[in-house]
């Protein structure tokens, strides 16, 4: 089975209640089919990173992300973890705020997972981003996780 790795903006859409934005209730639906159709399949993971986001803010909110992915196993953060997190963020143009985007990323990597999905695109999914790791894997011979969102992970 593909191995998944799920990023804390999957599980806020699959958990909220509906938007009134027409694009953020589009990314919810589409969430929410891979999630019951899609991710069955797959092997998927979450990290100490996207435990510790889905645990913030409204209570009852960050229960029921918490629920959501309870049953996943998490990743462990390693010194290569972290150093290469620290490379990530060095060399894009990911603010210090976001800084655990870029951990999100090197976890993915680290542990050889097939897939990153996200809807966080101004940090995981930029295509500037996606080319500084994609650089910065090839020269430390690390296999490159395809980062894409739900809708283009359908098909796994």
């Amino acid at each position: 089975m593909p191995s998944v790795y799920i990023e804390t903006t999957v599980v806020s859409y699959y958990t909220s209640r509906p938007s009134r934005d027409i694009v953020v209730m589009a990314h919810q639906q589409i969430t929410q089919e891979w999630w019951e159709t899609v991710l069955p399949r797959c092997d998927a993971y979450v990290s100490p990173v996207a435990v510790e986001e889905s645990g913030r803010g409204d209570a009852d909110a960050a229960a029921l992300r918490l629920k959501s992915i309870a049953m996943f196993p998490v990743l462990g953060i390693s010194k290569e973890v972290d150093m290469l997190a620290n490379e990530y963020y060095d060399r894009t143009q990911i603010p210090e705020k976001a800084r655990a985007d870029a951990f999100h990323l090197a976890l993915a990597t680290v542990h050889d997972i097939d897939y990153l999905v996200s809807w966080n695109f101004a940090h995981i999914l930029a295509a500037s981003v996606r080319a500084v790791v994609q650089q910065i894997n090839i020269a430390h011979g690390y296999r490159i996780p395809v980062i894409c969102t739900p809708e283009e992970a359908m098909e796994i």
